[in-house]
């Protein structure tokens, strides 16, 4: 089939026929002239044709938009049976938090973080060793400024989470620290990302995994010792929704603690109003003057 392959008509190609020197310049000029004429001069500069351009230049950026997003989701599958198989063949065991911060407490298994530093910084079992799997993006090409747009529309302006990414040197850290046959308990918020992280642990040689299902989150104050400004459940929360008080978390927080609770918030939502409007007004007076 290769040899049905016709040369493409260009000047890369033109330049290595064997013509003469005098002959190949007027063949590329030809060419040159062929390709100009082939483009109707009314359109190069058309008003029309600009905003044509433009539009199939928005329906190929959504495009490619929705095969990233097919691509995540196909992703996702494939990786979740392989994470249904790990526990199912037994290679990664299942560990309530209670029966994780007994094994931490009296037989001193330790105890991987994978968690970003969002959640890390306002709260972590003690003596837990943190080594994320996925940290906050802070490149600025091309390429992540659209996921961090994508990531903030899709829900990140309420939860407050922002565009992680894979950290590749996530293994070559955890051998650093932990040998494989090391009893190794693997947690992260809500259990998603550990479970992630004990399957390239599986991979790496890693035989002794044990898994903190429902990630820290589902955690009691009971269940482990606790460090840092805010409690275990608190810890992926952010964004709009925590300074609403709108979470799951905060609302069971409000019907133990009683209406003190509650009113903090209401202030916050009652606040946001007032500042809207105060701004609205501001606007209409400007346009007005």
């Amino acid at each position: 089939m290769d040899s049905l392959e016709l040369p493409s008509l260009n000047a890369h190609k033109i330049s290595h026929f064997n013509l003469p020197k005098e002959q190949s310049t007027r063949l590329l000029s030809k060419v040159h002239h062929f390709n100009s004429s082939m483009q109707p001069p009314s359109l190069k500069l058309s008003p029309t044709y600009r905003a044509q351009r433009s539009r199939r230049s928005v329906i190929q950026m959504q495009a490619g938009d929705e095969d990233f997003e097919l691509k995540q989701m196909r992703d996702m599958a494939a990786a979740k049976k392989r994470w249904d198989a790990l526990i199912r063949e037994g290679k990664v065991k299942i560990l309530t938090p209670r029966e994780a911060g007994y094994a931490i407490q009296l037989s001193n298994k330790p105890l991987l973080d994978v968690r970003p530093s969002v959640e890390r910084k306002k709260a972590w079992v003690k003596a837990s060793t943190w080594i994320p799997i996925f940290e906050a993006d802070d490149n600025f090409d091309a390429g992540t400024v659209t996921r961090k747009v994508t990531n903030f529309v899709m829900g990140g302006w309420w939860s407050g989470m922002p565009t992680l990414s894979y950290d590749k040197q996530f293994l070559s850290k955890v051998e650093e620290k932990f040998p494989k046959d090391a009893d190794l308990i693997v947690a992260c918020q809500r259990g998603l990302r550990s479970l992630a992280a004990c399957d390239l642990l599986n991979n790496a040689g890693y035989r002794n995994l044990f898994w903190v299902q429902g990630g820290l989150e589902a955690a009691e104050e009971e269940d482990f010792i606790v460090e840092g400004p805010q409690p275990l459940k608190f810890a992926g929360i952010g964004g709009v929704s925590e300074f609403l008080g709108w979470t799951d978390q905060q609302r069971a927080a409000a019907a133990k603690e009683g209406w003190g609770y509650r009113l903090l918030f209401s202030a916050r939502l009652v606040g946001i109003f007032l500042v809207a409007d105060a701004l609205f007004i501001g606007a209409q007076q400007v346009v007005t003057t």
